[in-house]
């Protein structure tokens, strides 16, 4: 797997060279407004609510695809060349941009690595004891990190203030506005943490299953819940039928009611768990990515948690204050 994804990102890196070789980049100054391409939808709406009028904000990621498994094509690549501004998440979770970028002329390009400066947390291998995947970094080394930092509201602030830094050293001339934007957004991040941290204190169950793989492990930490998924970080992994069996006698024995699965991923196996483990299922968005209907509507990335402290309330029992 890690031979077979190398030999796809040097070939994409190929195409691109030759097609960029007979191609004049775009011009940045043909256009009024600063081009920015980013890569996960945290990212893109951060980086469109920094950006306001001044700024054309695109995701790499198709609207309704799950990321894991993304590898950027051709197009993509060219894209981010004749882009002014990329912004990714982390190596963790976007093994190919740093490759990528090295096939890249830099002068004109700036990159905000959107991690920098977060606080990182191991990826968790407990999951993936019983069904052979444990945790693993972008080389498919052991004892990687969780690379879903921004479900982490103090982490998603980093991020925040990374993207506005690409901005300001990018166009320095609507760096006010930036500023002005960003302060806005900090100020709501901070009002949801909030509302998290009394949403979920008086609960009637801190466990919190998930029949996926592992997404929440940064939000349950924050917030002092015990999070326990079906897999490891992979969304692709499968379990095995040992691991199936675990977590029907882990959802029974904690009598919860609920058991959590996340949009955009097949909830096949979260309901075969719960019709075993006679348990209703509730939806939760891992904000990866959002729906084709939700990235039409333009639902934001806040809109998303709010949904989620929602559920969370519901599934874990909590009292309302």
């Amino acid at each position: 797997m890690k031979r077979s994804m190398l030999f796809v990102v040097m070939s994409i890196m190929a195409i691109a060279v030759i097609v960029l070789a007979g191609c004049k980049r775009r011009d940045q100054g043909a256009s009024a407004k600063l081009q920015v391409v980013t890569t996960l939808f945290p990212l893109y709406d951060f980086a469109r609510t920094i950006a306001g009028d001044q700024a054309e904000v695109t995701m790499l990621l198709p609207p309704g695809m799950e990321p894991h498994g993304f590898e950027p094509k051709p197009n993509d690549i060219i894209r981010i060349s004749q882009a002014g501004l990329f912004i990714y998440t982390n190596r963790y979770m976007e093994p190919w941009a740093e490759t990528i970028l090295k096939g890249i002329d830099r002068q004109r390009l700036k990159v905000v690595d959107a991690g920098q400066g977060v606080r990182y947390v191991k990826a968790s291998a407990e999951e993936g004891l019983e069904d052979g995947h444990g945790s693993h970094d972008a080389e498919g080394n052991a004892g990687g990190m969780d690379p879903h930092i921004w479900l982490d509201f103090a982490n998603a602030g980093v991020m925040v203030n990374n993207i506005l830094a690409g901005f300001v050293a990018s166009d320095p001339a609507h760096a006010p506005m930036y500023r002005a934007n960003a302060t806005t957004l900090l100020a709501r991040l901070a009002d949801l943490d909030q509302r998290y941290r009394e949403g979920l204190s008086s609960c009637g169950t801190r466990i919190f299953l998930h029949g996926g793989h592992y997404t929440f492990g940064y939000l349950a930490r924050r917030y002092g819940l015990e999070y326990h998924s079906l897999s490891g970080i992979s969304s692709e992994s499968e379990p095995s039928a040992a691991r199936m069996a675990a977590m029907v006698r882990e959802i029974r024995s904690s009598g919860v009611r609920y058991l959590f699965a996340e949009e955009l991923l097949s909830p096949r196996l979260t309901e075969t768990l719960a019709n075993e483990a006679g348990v209703s299922v509730l939806k939760l968005y891992g904000a990866h990515n959002l729906g084709k209907d939700d990235f039409e509507r333009g639902v934001g990335f806040i809109d998303l948690m709010e949904r989620n402290l929602k559920n969370l309330q519901k599934g874990l029992a909590c009292r309302s204050k």
